[in-house]
């Protein structure tokens, strides 16, 4: 979708909700990184605002490199840029990091206003806390890293865990899928119980099953070692119902899987599930064929690999980026989008 600047340098709006205001007087520039270019690009047709135009590569000893090739001097720079790898782009997640590190740095050195990252998979999230001796949280490292390149403000998406906000010495707006996972169920027929997956999951299922008017159950889960997850009982009655199953993501899938069976075991009749971010590493194609869902609903936070099964199900949250990507250009509240409950953690 093509813009065209108005006689105060602001761009005409589209015909979608999300377009800027007429008469606005600044000048927003969107860049995108490699991670996830169809996103980037959905969230500039959303906006009405092409995509600037930079050179981004990896050198022959896998040093990248960035370059904006128009001033962007004085504008309010949004890097769209989530911290996943793109097999296609021969990017892994360290390199899309590195990659959104090296893009705030050259536009703080181009003199931007303001740079915005707009990481909705944020990586390292899981590393939140010291779970044995002598680790690191390098989840509060990437908050330093981000920092130390320069960046103004952080816009994410459903964090694994809350406390990451408080690493940080900028500004984080934190949006959830969770209002557009919950509306993908709403034709469901016949009694609906949202299962959550783990303890720390609970005031997130509860908001879905509120939103879709279901009951709420918990999974016992332990987990043994990191990437393993043993599931005990079902707390809660889903006999005869259908089951939801909802997570902030599926990685090797092998605790989705796990929670689906322990489900239908407890006699629900039918099981779905739902996720914000398709991280689908490993063996995770293979558990999901073999688990017992239905349907699998994840966002494009993270691009899906080839391979996928057909019962996974991807929705795009660009219309909610930019949303709020046009919400902070302007100044407006980014937690009104969601009616003050974008933190459901």
């Amino acid at each position: 979708m093509t813009t065209e600047k108005n006689r105060t340098g602001s761009f005409s709006p589209s015909s979608t909700p999300t377009s800027l205001p007429l008469g606005y007087s600044k000048r927003l520039m969107l860049f995108g990184g490699r991670s996830n270019p169809a996103l980037a690009k959905e969230i500039s047709g959303q906006l009405g605002v092409d995509l600037g135009p930079v050179t981004l590569k990896t050198f022959s000893n896998g040093e990248v490199y960035c370059r904006f090739n128009e001033s962007i001097r004085g504008a309010d720079v949004f890097l769209i840029q989530p911290m996943c790898g793109n097999p296609d782009e021969g990017l892994n997640a360290n390199d899309s990091l590195v990659e959104l590190l090296v893009m705030i740095d050259a536009a703080v050195g181009a003199s931007a206003h303001r740079v915005i990252a707009v990481t909705p998979w944020y990586g390292y999230s899981r590393q939140d806390k010291k779970s044995a001796p002598r680790e690191p949280i390098s989840a509060r490292l990437v908050a330093r890293m981000l920092e130390s390149a320069g960046v103004d403000r952080v816009l994410t998406m459903d964090l694994h865990a809350g406390q990451l906000q408080g690493f940080s010495q900028r500004p984080i707006d934190h949006m959830t899928a969770l209002m557009m996972l919950a509306d993908h169920f709403a034709e469901l027929d016949g009694e609906l119980v949202v299962v959550a997956p783990d303890a720390g999951r609970v005031k997130l299922n509860k908001q879905f099953a509120i939103r879709i008017g279901a009951d709420l159950a918990i999974l016992d889960k332990d987990r043994p070692e990191q990437q393993v997850a043993e599931i005990g009982h079902v707390i809660g009655d889903v006999a005869g119902k259908t089951a939801i199953v909802v997570d902030d993501m599926i990685d090797t899938a092998g605790t989705l899987r796990a929670a689906g069976e322990a489900v239908m075991e407890a006699g629900a009749s039918r099981v779905f599930a739902a996720a914000t971010h398709a991280v689908f590493s490993g063996r995770a194609f293979e558990n999901l064929r073999s688990a017992p869902f239905e349907r699998i609903v994840v966002t494009d936070t993270i691009p899906l690999r080839p391979g996928a099964p057909d019962n996974v199900h991807v929705i795009s949250c660009a219309p909610l980026l930019a949303n709020s990507i046009r919400r902070i250009f302007t100044d407006d509240s980014v937690s009104e989008v969601f009616g003050g409950k974008n933190h459901a953690f």
